[in-house]
C-alpha cells in the first residue's frame, strides 16, 4: 500500500473520524454484531493505519483511493461477508493467517487444542495435522516447538494452495520450500499418507457440525466459509469415526490423537476413543467452560 503522503493531491475533504463514522452507521443500520469494532477495523485496513489513527489523529485527511476502499469493504461486509475474508487476515496463537474462502477462519476456541498439543509436544516430534485447511493448527505448533516436524493434510487443494503461502509465512520461505519442517498433502484424510509413515501427534479440527445445523448458523458462516470444512454428516461424528478408526495405523505406541469438538460431543467422541484402542481419554474445556478438545493416547497391546 502507498503511504498517506502519496495521496495528498487526492484528499477527499473528509476527515479519518468523518469516514470511520460513516462505515460505523451503515453497519448498524444493516445490523452487523460489533459495527463499531468492525468500522474501525475495516478503517485501519483500508487505509493502512492503526488503533491510535482514530484516537489522535481522527482529523486526518483521507484519499480518494482509501474512501473507495473503505467504502468497497464496508459494503462486503453488509453483505455479511467475514471481516477476515476482506482483510485477507486472521491472527491466531499470536500469529498473523492468510485466509480466503476456501479455509475456514481459525478462531479461539482452535487455540485451545493448540495449547492443549502444546503441553505434549517435545523437540523433534513428528506431527500430523488432519484436515489442516489454513494450516494454523500445524504451522502454530512447529512455530512454537524446536526442530519439530509436521504433515499437513486435507481433500481440498484450494486449502492447500493456502496452507502453503501460510506455511512461507509462518516459517520462513526456505525452510517451506525445502520442506524441512512442514510438507502438504492432499487426499481423503489417511489416503495420500505413506503406509509405512509413523507420527507421535495427530492432531485434527475436522468437520463436526451436524447436517441439519448448517442452516441455522450465521450468514458469515453459512454463506461464505466452506460447506466440506463444517458438515460433520448425520450425527456430526463422521470424522471421528474415521480418523479414530484409521489412525493408530501411523501412530507410534504411546502417540496421541487431540480433536478438536463441538460444545456437546465430548462424551461420544472419548467413548470413539475407547472403543478404537486409545487410553488415558480426557476432555478439556474452552474459556465459555464447554468442552473443545478431547485427547488419547494410543495403545499397542
Amino acid at each position: 500500500m502507498k503511504p498517506y503522503s502519496t495521496y495528498a493531491r487526492e484528499d477527499t475533504g473528509r476527515s479519518y473520524k468523518e469516514v470511520y463514522e460513516w462505515g460505523w452507521q451503515r453497519l448498524v443500520q444493516a445490523e452487523i454484531p460489533e459495527a463499531q469494532l468492525d468500522a474501525r477495523l475495516l478503517m485501519e485496513w483500508s487505509c493502512g493505519t492503526d488503533r491510535n489513527t482514530l484516537l489522535v489523529h481522527g482529523s486526518r485527511a483521507v484519499s480518494t483511493e482509501e474512501y473507495d476502499r473503505y467504502r468497497q469493504a464496508v459494503d462486503q461486509r453488509t453483505r455479511r461477508v467475514p471481516l477476515q475474508y476482506i482483510t485477507g487476515e486472521q491472527e491466531f496463537m499470536g500469529l498473523t493467517f492468510l485466509v480466503n474462502r476456501n479455509v475456514l477462519i481459525p478462531r479461539q476456541d482452535t487455540e485451545i487444542l493448540v495449547e492443549e498439543v502444546l503441553k505434549n509436544l517435545h523437540d523433534g516430534m513428528h506431527i500430523l495435522d488432519m484436515c489442516t485447511g489454513s494450516g494454523c493448527i500445524l504451522l502454530s505448533l512447529l512455530r512454537y516447538s524446536n526442530e519439530s516436524t509436521g504433515i499437513g493434510a486435507d481433500s481440498s487443494e484450494l486449502a492447500l494452495q493456502v496452507a502453503k503461502r501460510n506455511a512461507e509465512r509462518i516459517l520462513g520461505r526456505d525452510a517451506a520450500l525445502e520442506k524441512a519442517r512442514a510438507s502438504f498433502v492432499q487426499g481423503d484424510l489417511f489416503q495420500a499418507l505413506d503406509e509405512k509413515e509413523k507420527f507421535d501427534i495427530i492432531v485434527s479440527n475436522p468437520p463436526y457440525i451436524r447436517t441439519d445445523v448448517i442452516d441455522t448458523l450465521m450468514p458469515e458462516v453459512r454463506d461464505y466459509e466452506p460447506i466440506s470444512a463444517l458438515d460433520g454428516r448425520e450425527d456430526g461424528l463422521f470424522y471421528y469415526r474415521r480418523i479414530c478408526e484409521q489412525a493408530g495405523a501411523y501412530l507410534y505406541g504411546g502417540g496421541m490423537l487431540f480433536f478438536e469438538i463441538g460444545y456437546d460431543q465430548g462424551e461420544e467422541v472419548s467413548r470413539l476413543l475407547r472403543e478404537t484402542g486409545y487410553t488415558e481419554v480426557e476432555i478439556f474445556k474452552d474459556y465459555a467452560g464447554n468442552d473443545r478438545v478431547v485427547q488419547g493416547t494410543w495403545c499397542t497391546a
